[in-house]
């Protein structure tokens, strides 16, 4: 048993003199060997970075053959938006063209119709003064026709043949009181040598009235705004009202029909006037400070009394007539006075010839009510009417300069008065829409 353990340890105490006796040699040959094992380790890491560079690189590809497809469809894309833009852009140009092609096409129309519209005036001129010279003849021929009438009246002689109205009487009582128009009435007129009344109100209508049996005989409809204002051909045919609606309206009396729309004022048209001769001409006066008579002039309220030359649009004549605004102008049937009513409460009367004042008329509870309060001369130029904001209607005697009546039945400001061309009766208008027949 010793001897084994003897023999084990001398086993290795040989071994380890060998392991002693080998141990450079081992190092010399391990170091190679770590070395080599080294370089395999690295080449074995380099490979595999070397994949994932391939396999990243194969991505790159795939990823830029993608992009390089998507390119190609947008610059398509891009190509036909371009496309796209450069056919708009030459339609655009077509348009512009056509555009321009049609303004001169039509400015050349409009010219051309301008053309057309001033020959028809002509034509229509010329065919207005062959009637009303046969007019004119046929009155001519009326005149002793009318001279054997029976009547207690006066017969003149004015351009446009004779009248025939009877001396005015001086109204004492109200025979009618008629609720005519709602929110007001501020326009009347009786119908050239006739008793019939016209009536125009804020309810946009105008009636037509018997002045006998105080009822109406017609109702006019069609004007959008207040009727302010009222006028009467000469011929009795034709209405036309001024309106707050910037316009004028013609209606046909025999049909009832609106046969015009008169536009081109920009403001409330607040008084119109027709010709005493001719059936074509008017005259218009708005808020927008021009009158208007197929050409336009400028229109005050300054409180002057001017006079225009109808054919030259000049002014002729010039007169201070009020301190404050003039809210109406009437004419004699004589045609020698002039009669003005203005917002200083005055009633002037003016010789034509001169334009000097030959009266005034004032009292001191009239007082006018508004910038469009109408006044009247009677038909024998004997008389003056006019309304006040007290609801009386005053009526002054033009000889003497003294006031002959008033007269009370209204019971709201008195707009307008008018005088029947026969001498009877007076009829007044007021803010309520009443209106007064007086005899």
């Amino acid at each position: 048993m010793n001897a084994i353990k003897h023999a084990l340890k001398a086993l290795r105490k040989r071994h380890l003199l060998e392991e002693g006796a080998h141990a450079p040699a081992l190092i010399a040959l391990s170091r190679p060997l770590a070395s080599q094992s080294f370089k395999n380790f690295s080449s074995r890491e380099k490979e595999a970075t070397i994949l994932d560079l391939q396999n990243e690189l194969t991505k790159a590809r795939d990823e830029c053959a993608h992009l390089t497809v998507v390119l190609e469809e947008k610059t398509q894309a891009l190509e036909l938006v371009i496309s796209e833009n450069q056919e708009l852009k030459t339609q655009f140009d077509e348009m512009t063209v056509r555009a321009k092609n049609a303004e001169a096409e039509n400015k050349t129309l409009i010219d051309r119709w301008m053309l057309q519209k001033m020959q028809d005036a002509e034509r229509l001129n010329e065919v207005n003064a062959l009637y009303e010279d046969m007019l004119d003849q046929l009155k001519a021929r009326g005149i002793e026709q009318l001279a054997k009438q029976q009547v207690d009246g006066v017969v003149r002689r004015s351009d446009e043949g004779s009248e025939y109205f009877a001396e005015s009487i001086i109204p004492n009582a109200s025979n009618h009181k008629i609720p005519a128009h709602e929110g007001g009435c501020a326009a009347i007129i009786f119908e050239n040598n006739s008793g019939r009344l016209v009536s125009g109100g804020h309810d946009r209508t105008v009636k037509m009235w018997d002045t006998n049996t105080g009822s109406v005989c017609h109702t006019l409809q069609g004007c959008p705004g207040s009727v302010l204002d009222l006028t009467i051909t000469h011929d009795n045919k034709s209405i036309i009202a001024a309106s707050s609606s910037n316009s004028l309206y013609v209606w046909d009396v025999s049909s009832g029909q609106m046969r015009h729309t008169l536009t081109g004022h920009t403001d409330k048209v607040c008084a119109v006037d027709a010709s005493k001769v001719s059936r074509s001409h008017l005259v218009s006066a708005a808020y927008d400070r021009t009158i208007k008579v197929w050409d336009l002039q400028k229109g005050h309220v300054d409180g002057n009394l001017r006079l225009w030359n109808i054919q030259t649009g000049k002014l002729l004549s010039e007169v201070a007539a009020h301190s404050l605004a003039v809210t109406s102008i009437s004419l004699s049937r004589n045609g020698n006075v002039i009669l003005t009513s203005g917002r200083d409460n005055l009633h002037n009367l003016f010789d034509v010839r001169s334009l000097e004042v030959c009266g005034t008329l004032r009292a001191s509870g009239n007082r006018v009510a508004s910038n469009w309060s109408r006044s009247c001369i009677s038909p024998d130029d004997n008389y003056v009417a006019s309304g006040s904001a007290d609801g009386s209607v005053y009526i002054w005697s033009i000889s003497k300069g003294n006031i002959v009546s008033t007269l009370k039945e209204h019971t709201a400001s008195v707009l307008c008065c008018s005088w029947g061309g026969l001498g009877n009766p007076l009829a007044s208008s007021d803010k309520n829409g009443i209106i007064c027949t007086w005899t």
